[in-house]
């Protein structure tokens, strides 16, 4: 007993001692990626250690982000730091006591836990159930593993003594079930190899076509990654034929083989009713083995149903355990460079104003601003090089004509130019070799020239010592100029300092404010800054709330947004079902625009893949989360549903109620027009003309684009106030009660003879004019004489 307890104090040492080297951070590692869109969105997988890591306050900063480490005050970290350093001198203490004895104790369970592995057996051959000897030598080489050298059938095998040659002793190290297993993998890995590498290296959709055929010959073959690749891309119809049913039969058996991914997979059909009946129960049951399996797809789905009360009780802590993992790992993944651009098309806006909402450039547009880069427009060069640097609007992510596009414009003295070429040098890339001079170099010159992006550039420079030592005075000062002139990553970079203490005195306030400017701005890491605040009340009250809608606008930056544009180019293309699909994903993730999006294609009974019977109660449904989301034409629809009893039945109070939401907190001039309406019937409230008018006039002030209608309305309730009035009153009464003579006085019959008789005369005078005008026929009009040209025009004799 004494000997394990001396080796489990060793081993609380040691793990003491890795707790205090190594630094806790709160972004986690991005996972390996395979190079294609499709890969991210079907989610990265997280390690265990990964995900169990918590993150209080007390914090550093690692290329703009806030890593937590504790959340203890200065007073409660000095006491920690004294008490830790007499338990340092204590363990030390015992250290020189007993190392020797430690040490001898650690050898010796080293050397049964090496006598213990399991030793290998040769099977077959000429010594079989012998023991493998490793190393041993053949063909004049030593190998220390099982080895297919010298065999024709591929099976591996070892000698039982050190020198085969000698002594022909020698068994194989597997069955022969194994070893055509192990065969057959090893093809399926090089068909899956031999596919993805189609697949990375070209942006042809042909190219891809076979690229997927490598693929579902390797998924055919049981090779699991290709099963992804191949289940995902039969969901979405991604140069595959769409089959539901095909996909979720993959998902089945990747989820019995323990895939995050096929159970998050599967989580998703049962939850949008694709191929299966509809179970909210099994989707949470899945998606949390999807998430406990590290799937942050799954962990940010999950985030959201505990955020929005979805199938699990309402928890903003649960909800922000979930976000906050997944937006460590966007923020880890944020580059110098910053991300790609996330598209967000309402489907609704665009086909009401085709190419207005969307943002997106025109070929023509495109093609326009190259032939003025061409000629030399050095505007037209800096504005395409950053389409390119981060894609987006319709320009596809390209490094190689971005550093082209800048290089033409830096040569032409652009500081804009030359900054944007530091950050891609500084950050590095296929195309651009990364080196810290070259950057230095280039945001020097674009710094001298009172550059923001420059002045930054050098920022980071000082602060981190890339191609220059490190100077926090002059890090800082770099900072406060791009910041002064409005720049985010100098806003972000000062907060940062202000936060941590770097280069001057902690200010949390500061760093708040420099945070909030840079968020402002929309920079990604700005909102991860300040929900690590929020969360652990860091120079601000503690708002779990705020907290989540800060990591989940984070989350929504991550690679796998490029799916709505992919969605949204599925759409256009008219493949109704695989964009619905792709939607409906992307709703299950908290995007709002993917819900009212999914919404607008199943009220439009555009997807076959969704019975008619069930279009308008799932559009109810993704209508109702999308509102909840603040979306004004999702809570306006709302009322539309209830009010016609579109997947529900008839309710006039609940469209009122969602009216009344929209006009008072959206001031939705649509909203206030339909409470105006139904005011005047009396549909779901109490008859009111005046407070029909009132909606009205209210609607007419919100938006100019509804004045017409209300006027017609207006006129329309004029009309039927008249009526009401007039059914209400006697008219005979009235005109019994009317004296002429005191209204217009006692001739005022002659006044209205001599008004008849102006009016008889005037029209009688405008009859004679017309009978005048009537003209004469075509044939009796007199021959009208040729003018000849004058002299100077005729032509010479």
């Amino acid at each position: 007993m004494g000997r394990w307890a001396l080796w489990l104090a060793l081993m609380l040492c040691l793990a003491a001692f890795w707790a205090g080297v190594l630094p806790a951070v709160g972004a986690l590692p991005a996972a390996d990626e395979e190079g294609n869109q499709d890969e991210s969105l079907e989610s990265k997988t997280l390690s265990a250690e990964d995900q169990v890591k918590d993150h209080s306050a007390g914090t550093r900063v690692v290329a703009g982000q806030i890593f937590l480490e504790s959340g203890k005050s200065d007073s409660q970290s000095e006491n920690e730091e004294n008490f830790h350093s007499r338990e340092e001198e204590k363990e030390n203490s015992l250290e020189e006591l007993n190392s020797l004895e430690m040490s001898n104790l650690l050898n010796k369970d080293l050397e049964e836990a090496e006598i213990q592995s399991p030793v290998l057996t040769a099977i077959g051959g000429t010594a079989d159930g012998e023991p493998c000897h490793f190393p041993f030598l053949f063909m004049e080489k030593e190998y220390a593993e099982c080895t297919a050298d010298g065999r024709e059938d591929g099976r591996l095998w070892c000698a039982t003594t050190y020198d085969y040659k000698k002594d022909q002793k020698w068994g194989f190290c597997e069955s022969e079930e194994q070893s055509n297993k192990r065969r057959q993998m090893q093809e399926a890995e090089d068909v899956y190899q031999i596919g993805m590498k189609i697949l990375n290296e070209s942006s042809k959709k042909a190219q891809k076509k076979v690229a997927y055929q490598y693929l579902l010959k390797a998924a055919d073959m049981n090779h699991t990654k290709a099963m992804e690749k191949v289940s995902y891309a039969l969901l979405f119809g991604d140069y595959l034929k769409q089959s539901i049913q095909s996909s979720k039969e993959l998902f089945e058996k990747l989820t019995e083989e323990g895939s995050p991914k096929g159970q998050m997979a599967l989580g998703f059909l049962y939850a949008s009713g694709l191929g299966v009946n509809s179970s909210q129960a099994k989707a949470l049951v899945y998606y949390t083995f999807g998430a406990l399996g590290g799937n942050l797809i799954a962990h940010m789905i999950l985030g959201y149903r505990y955020w929005a009360g979805i199938g699990v009780l309402q928890s903003c802590e649960s909800a922000l355990t979930h976000y906050r993992l997944v937006a460590n790992h966007v923020a880890s993944d944020i580059s110098l460079t910053g991300g790609t651009v996330v598209q967000r098309i309402r489907l609704a806006d665009e086909v009401e104003n085709p190419g207005m909402a969307s943002g997106m450039l025109e070929e023509d547009l495109i093609q326009y601003y190259q032939f003025l880069a061409e000629k030399g427009d050095v505007q037209a060069q800096v504005g395409l090089g950053q389409l390119h640097l981060h894609g987006g609007r319709g320009v596809e992510q390209n490094h190689q004509r971005a550093f082209e596009y800048f290089n033409q414009a830096a040569n032409a003295g652009n500081s804009h130019a030359m900054a944007f070429l530091g950050k891609m040098y500084s950050e590095g890339s296929d195309v651009v070799p990364q080196s810290n001079e070259t950057a230095l170099q280039y945001f020097k010159k674009a710094a001298d020239m009172g550059n923001p992006v420059g002045q930054s550039g050098l920022g980071m420079a000082y602060l981190y010592g890339r191609g220059v030592p490190v100077n926090y005075e002059l890090a800082l000062k770099y900072f406060q100029k791009a910041a002064e002139q409005g720049w985010v990553d100098g806003q972000l970079q000062l907060g940062s300092m202000y936060y941590n203490g770097i280069g001057v005195k902690k200010d949390y306030k500061q760093a708040l404010k420099y945070f909030n400017l840079a968020s402002q701005g929309g920079h990604i890491l700005a909102f991860y800054n300040l929900a690590q605040m929020h969360a652990t009340g860091t120079g601000v009250m503690r708002s779990c709330h705020t907290a989540v809608e800060l990591f989940k606008n984070v989350c929504e930056r991550g690679r796998w947004s490029e799916r709505l544009m992919t969605a949204y180019n599925s759409y256009k293309d008219g493949d109704s079902n695989s964009a619905v699909v792709q939607y409906l994903l992307l709703a299950e993730q908290g995007y709002e625009v993917a819900q009212s999006n999914a919404a607008f294609i199943l009220d439009q009974k555009e997807a076959s893949i969704v019975g008619e019977n069930e279009t308008y109660p799932r559009a109810l449904l993704h209508w109702n989360r999308a509102a909840s989301q603040g979306y004004t034409v999702a809570r306006i629809k709302l009322g539309d549903y209830h009010f016609y009893g579109f997947g529900t039945d008839v309710d006039y109070e609940t469209a009122f109620i969602h009216y009344r939401l929209a006009s008072e907190q959206q001031h939705s001039a649509q909203a206030m027009f339909n409470l105006g309406y139904m005011h005047e019937k009396g549909l779901g409230i109490k008859q009111d003309i005046h407070l029909a008018k009132r909606f009205y006039d209210m609607a007419a002030e919100a938006s100019p684009d509804a004045q017409v209608p209300v006027f017609l309305a207006l006129c329309k309730l004029g009309v039927i106030y008249s009526l009401q009035y007039i059914r209400e009153i006697n008219i005979r009464e009235v005109f019994s009660r009317i004296d002429m003579d005191q209204l217009l006085g006692p001739e005022w019959d002659l006044y209205l003879m001599t008004i008849i008789a102006l009016l008889l005369g005037t029209i009688i005078a405008y009859r004679q004019r017309q009978h005048q005008a009537i003209p004469r026929p075509a044939g009796l009009r007199p021959a009208v004489p040729q003018q000849e040209p004058p002299p100077e025009h005729q032509p010479p004799q």
